[in-house]
């Protein structure tokens, strides 16, 4: 059995990729929440595409994020 610190880092070494995974899940979820509210907006007014920009950002938040997750989970497998 590994030390406590051993065992510490392994479970931080976890936490870190589950956190991003979850707040990439949140952006991806949201993203498609604001193209769907978007379109039904621009469907009753004129002019209702300003949610486009928050969509494509969030969208590009939850690609980093999952990327980083996926970063620290092989990360951890070398070490």
């Amino acid at each position: 059995m590994g030390s406590a610190s051993t065992t510490g880092r392994a479970i931080a070494c976890y936490i870190g990729p589950l956190v991003l995974t979850l707040l990439s899940a949140f952006l991806i979820f949201y993203t498609v929440r604001l193209l769907y509210v978007t379109r039904a907006l621009s469907a009753i007014r004129a002019g209702g595409q300003g949610a486009y920009v928050g969509a494509v950002t969030f969208a590009l938040l939850a690609l980093m994020l999952s990327w980083s997750a996926w970063r620290l989970l092989r990360a951890d497998r070398r070490a």
